[in-house]
């Protein structure tokens, strides 16, 4: 653009020149890794221990990072939806959706050091900072409920109805988490345990994935219709809908690079987007990657981003795809240089 009389400089001097230029994100696939066959869900990464752990249905996959070494089965589990390590990756918690529990498992053996009966299909979970509670989401029962790590035991059950799914704090004791089944994000006070406000997402459709960004003033969410939503967290005001993929299932955030990124699914692609000015977001790359690789999780040290994934036979009319015998992998994406 343009600008007559008055030079870019000196808009900048003074503070007027708009939002600077996302840098572009240079990432590529460079490697698959081969697991059992069946079914997943979340990914997450111990940094400290550097093992990469998959949900999976009938167990918790684990991945030396170091090595390339896969446990398939380190763990038994009944449709696995989140595998959250704690205590610097000494101890790992697992949702397990079809018993209706959260367990605590110890990362080394696998074995299981205490079970709690949490409600209908616990699925999301994460440890929040200001309270060291873990949050586990569960649709089944519309109920957000909070454990302490300690003591394994229940300190609070909070009802939030509308189909919960991904959820992340703030760092001031709330939590922001998506409502799929009503396309809206929902505000809860950890320590009081209420539900603060409903704030709809307009032009979002079955949000999923979610992460607080800009020290917790931003909640983007990635919706199944192809655009991620970005809310100022104080005001509830949707500020901004930027293009993904479609059919994400997660929002990968990468806070030392000033990234995020949305794998999407059914489109077989990776956004990512910078977040280096807080108030205007961009998408600065979108990687190809591999459909049905639509949750995932990074290793911020060294900024690789880890994709469950499957190939997929041809569906029958009315059919849910099914995955191709032998065809799991994990989906590895890495920047260059």
């Amino acid at each position: 653009m343009r600008i007559r009389l008055i030079s870019l400089v000196a808009l900048a001097a003074a503070g007027l020149a708009g939002p600077a230029r996302a840098a572009p994100a240079d990432y590529s696939v460079v490697a698959r890794i081969p697991g059992a066959d069946g079914s997943w869900d979340y990914a997450s990464v111990d940094p400290v221990r550097g093992q990469l752990y998959v949900a999976r249905a009938d167990a918790v996959m684990a991945v030396d990072l170091a090595t390339g070494k896969v446990t398939d089965h380190l763990a038994p589990a009944q449709r696995s939806h989140e595998v959250l390590p704690i205590d610097k990756g000494a101890t790992l918690v697992e949702t397990d959706g079809t018993s209706g529990t959260t367990r605590f498992l110890d990362a080394a053996t696998g074995a299981q050091i205490a079970q709690v009966a949490t409600g209908k299909k616990p699925d999301y979970a994460y440890q929040d900072a200001t309270t060291g509670l873990i949050v586990v989401m569960n649709p089944g029962s519309n109920a957000v409920v909070l454990i302490d790590p300690a003591t394994h035991a229940i300190v609070r059950t909070i009802t939030v109805a509308g189909g919960l799914e991904a959820g992340d704090s703030d760092g001031k004791g709330h939590a922001f988490i998506n409502l799929e089944e009503s396309n809206a994000l929902a505000e809860v006070d950890l320590v009081a345990g209420t539900l603060m406000r409903t704030i709809p997402l307009t032009g979002c459709d079955g949000p999923t994935g979610l992460a607080m960004q800009s020290g917790g003033t931003r909640v983007m969410s990635a919706c199944a219709n192809g655009v991620a939503t970005v809310v100022d967290a104080a005001s509830g005001k949707l500020v901004q809908t930027l293009p993904v993929g479609k059919g994400p299932d997660a929002v990968i955030a990468d806070p030392t690079r000033n990234l995020v990124f949305v794998p999407a699914g059914r489109d077989g692609n990776l956004t990512a987007i910078s977040t280096a000015d807080p108030a205007h977001y961009a998408v600065v790359a979108t990687i190809p990657t591999q459909v049905g690789a639509r949750t995932g999780a990074l290793d911020p040290r060294t900024g690789r981003i880890y994709l469950p994934a499957a190939s997929y036979l041809p569906a029958a009319a009315g059919q849910r795809p099914q995955a191709k015998p032998g065809s799991f992998v994990v989906v590895v994406v890495a920047p260059k240089g």
